[in-house]
């Protein structure tokens, strides 16, 4: 059996407003083939001769996890299925299994089979339990379901099993200062910064942390200190937030102006020039700035309450 690198696509989805994706990777197992041996469009089937042939499945396997790299690596999420179940189904025994089932819940999150990407994680993760990645996709696609319990479970797992894992401490952090438990979101994020002392994303969880209690000044001392190295504008539109509290408005404007060049389509983004513009009292500007945040799907009520 050749075996050559292969990279498997496995997101995790963290699905706090405007939050980005953290992509991860497994190389595990090699299931990569050169490209002159590339399998054709269908599978190879048995001969139907009445004379025995001897199959070679596991190459069938292989062939066959390698057409569904190639149909993620363009988008054919149903492709991808089709090829990942086939494979699955030409080799149940396979040790590399857990690796499919998890790659083939993350396409079945792709087409929004929020159940069956599930079904198929736990799949995955009863071949190998501990299983850090895995364990980070299900809790993902968990919270993107409402299941935030189950998510942080699956997270407190990954916690105990990799005492330097930066992602579960955050997720979880985040998750705290969801449900206003800023004590032990502190404790998380400053966990991170234990071993890793400039983690973006411990400063992250700190200033949000602090944008929530109302402590602004401290919020936009850590919002600032992530934004030094990275510019976001979901991490702009919190820092501006803070920013148009403590009125300072001109520099609210900068980061408001830059998010909005980042993201156009934002619809937060032009309540917060509403708000700004209410406060220069640019009256007919914040109106228009209504307007635009309905046009791109917001409840018109609803933002009148925001700018309240």
């Amino acid at each position: 059996m050749k075996t050559i690198a292969f990279s498997l696509l496995l997101v995790l989805t963290c699905l706090f407003p405007a939050q980005s994706q953290v992509v991860s990777q497994i190389g595990r197992e090699n299931m990569r083939i050169p490209a002159d041996e590339r399998p054709e469009e269908e599978p190879p089937t048995p001969s139907t001769r009445s004379f025995h042939i001897e199959m070679d499945t596991t190459s069938i396997y292989y062939q066959l996890a390698d057409s569904a790299q190639a149909c993620v690596e363009r988008n054919d999420w149903g492709g991808a299925e089709r090829c990942f179940r086939a494979a699955l189904a030409s080799d149940p025994d396979n040790a590399s299994n857990a690796l499919l089932l998890s790659n083939l819940g993350t396409v079945l999150r792709h087409q929004h089979q929020l159940e069956d990407a599930l079904k198929s994680y736990n799949m995955a993760l009863d071949i190998t339990p501990n299983a850090v990645t895995l364990l980070h996709n299900r809790a993902a696609l968990l919270i993107e379901m409402g299941r935030s319990t189950q998510a942080a479970d699956d997270l407190e797992r990954v916690r105990s099993l990799d005492d330097r894992d930066v992602v579960s401490r955050y997720t979880l952090g985040m998750l705290a200062v969801e449900q206003h438990q800023f004590d032990n979101a502190k404790t998380l994020f400053n966990e991170i910064l234990k071993f890793s002392p400039r983690s973006s994303l411990a400063n992250e969880g700190l200033g949000m942390m602090y944008k929530e209690q109302g402590d602004y000044d401290r919020a936009i001392e850590r919002l600032s200190t992530v934004l030094h190295d990275h510019t976001d504008a979901h991490l702009l539109a919190a820092r501006a937030d803070c920013l148009l509290v403590k009125k300072r408005l001109t520099e609210a404007a900068d980061d408001i102006h830059t998010a909005i060049q980042l993201t156009p389509n934002d619809a937060y983004l032009y309540v917060l020039r509403a708000k700004l513009n209410k406060m220069r009292w640019n009256l007919d500007d914040a109106q228009h700035d209504i307007d635009e945040a309905v046009n791109r799907g917001l409840d018109r009520e609803m933002v009148e309450k925001m700018l309240k």
